[in-house]
């Protein structure tokens, strides 16, 4: 993904969870997946897919039941 795509991606992630702190990075060595934090806490991955020819993006977030358990 290049940079104008991320910032694409950051500024609908903010407007569609209003928040501004949603920060989109590219990963090393990785053109098809960029990182999603909030702050500086890793949320979840976002993967490009240009299968038969339409480009979509699947945003992957992992929650650990430790996590769940911190939810009163």
């Amino acid at each position: 993904m290049n940079h104008p795509e991320i910032l694409k991606l950051q500024k609908f992630l903010q407007q569609k969870f209003n928040n501004r702190s949603i920060d989109v990075r590219p990963r090393n060595k990785q053109n098809d997946s960029v990182e999603v934090f909030i702050g500086e806490e890793f949320i979840g991955l976002i993967y490009v897919d240009d299968e038969d020819g339409d480009r979509s993006y699947n945003f992957q977030m992992a929650i650990l039941d430790v996590d769940l358990e911190e939810i009163n």
